[in-house]
């Protein structure tokens, strides 16, 4: 059985995994990049506490020793179902099962400026993007003299409560307090504002009442303004307008509200519902189709347990890819015996900052939070990443910055710009104070 699998993902590589050295399997995994991204860090390259690098891993590594796993590098262009084949950039690909796991955007629920001034953050090179951008504010803020240019440049806003807008608050936070300071000490950093905005009335609305009480008091203590029921109706790239007529200057506005299916053309509309998700059964079989599967952020699969469907999570991913990868060892050895997925809660989990975290176990229901929370989100997410010389490099990097609170990553690599990636323009005669002739 020749299986190409769309997307290097947590829930394609795992499969692509699973199936490695199977008889009567050949595999093949497709990815725009040559390399595993481990999202739930991708916060702490955004704000210089690792390296791009130490959160990647080459995905043709991963399969050295593999005798029917191969990569190619390409971007899926459509599915053409009737020719079992799939059409990449550089090609075109036969199949006889096809695996999508192409993962979730960043959705911005169709507001067009949003989607041009807002930075997301559903990769590395998007991770990197905003570490630049707000390095890059902080030497503008530098050399501004204006007061409210200033403050524009300084304010962050963080748009979206859930697990990666409460990381992503809490980690600038801790810059605020005991890095930039240092790297910049002619600037006063209590001008400098950090807005969590929830259109709910609670931050990691998910997760448990007690976890979200938490969360919020964590936040605060750290100086973030958490604006909870406060919807985003405009941002112009200066000054972001709320649904209710408040306005905040900020130069940087991190996009973190809601994701939607990279839903590949080539699947029928009527498959697809909200969120962009494809509608699967308990075996990941995409609705209509005899051998297209879908697993991940962008299956919708509605089981008793989880009538609106699963949770866009990581476990999710892994353990569909475990069953999917079970159901077609059996479709290849023609046996008729098929196992329907049963998604396992193994329980939910955020990091606020140093030594604060939350967790919920579900069974038994319980839930815990502050340093030991923090001990244990480090630990799993530690174990998660691929390969052992990028644990040990984390590893590192985490023991190194809690012990010194600093990183020496903050630099400014340019892999693009965006139109919010213009540094404010600086008068003439301030540009002539700032400059240094040697």
């Amino acid at each position: 059985m020749k299986v190409v699998i769309a997307g290097g993902g947590f829930g394609g590589l795992r499969l692509a995994r699973q199936l490695n050295n199977r008889p009567g399997m050949e595999v093949l995994l497709v990815d725009r990049f040559n390399y595993h991204q481990f999202q739930p860090l991708f916060y702490q390259v955004a704000t210089a506490g690792l390296d791009a690098s130490n959160i990647s891993f080459p995905l043709r590594k991963v399969f050295h020793k593999s005798n029917n796993v191969r990569f190619r590098l390409g971007e899926l262009k459509e599915i053409r179902a009737a020719e079992n084949k799939i059409i990449i950039d550089s090609g075109e690909i036969a199949y006889d099962a096809l695996v999508i796991a192409t993962g979730a955007d960043s959705n911005f629920f169709g507001n067009q400026q949003l989607a041009a001034h807002a930075f997301p953050m559903k990769s590395t090179t998007e991770a990197l993007q905003i570490r630049n951008h707000l390095i890059q504010n902080f030497e503008d803020a530098s050399v501004v003299k204006d007061p409210e240019a200033r403050k524009s440049l300084l304010n962050i806003v963080v748009v979206g409560g859930g697990p990666t807008g409460v990381e992503l608050s809490g980690a600038i936070a801790d810059m605020r307090s005991y890095v930039l300071p240092k790297d910049y000490p002619d600037l006063d950093f209590k001008e400098m504002n950090i807005y969590l905005l929830e259109g709910s009335p609670k931050t990691l609305g998910a997760m448990s009442e007690k976890s979200s009480e938490q969360s919020r008091k964590y936040l605060e203590k750290l100086g973030v303004e958490v604006l909870t029921n406060s919807l985003v109706k405009e941002y112009d790239g200066k000054t972001v307008m709320l649904q209710d007529g408040r306005t905040i200057k900020s130069r940087t506005v991190i996009w973190a509200a809601g994701i939607k299916g990279n839903v590949p053309t080539g699947i029928r509309p009527e498959m697809v519902v909200r969120g962009n998700r494809i509608i699967v059964d308990r075996h990941n079989l995409v609705k209509g189709a005899d051998n297209i599967y879908a697993v991940g952020d962008v299956a919708y699969m509605e089981t008793p347990l989880f009538p609106k469907g699963h949770p866009q999570v990581a476990q999710v991913a892994l353990q569909q890819a475990d069953a999917l990868a079970e159901n077609l060892q059996r479709i290849e050895s023609k046996s008729s015996l098929r196992t329907e997925f049963e998604y396992f809660d193994k329980g939910s989990m955020a990091t606020v900052g140093r030594n604060l975290a939350v967790v919920d176990i579900p069974k038994p229901k319980f839930h815990f939070g502050g340093f030991f929370a923090w001990l244990v989100w480090m630990g799993l997410h530690l174990m998660l990443i691929l390969g052992v010389k990028n644990r040990f490099f984390v590893f590192c990097n985490w023991v190194y910055n809690y012990f010194t609170r600093d990183q020496s990553l903050r630099l400014i690599f340019r892999l693009g710009k965006k139109a919010t990636d213009k540094p404010i323009p600086v008068p003439q005669e301030q540009k002539q104070k700032a400059t240094v002739t040697v």
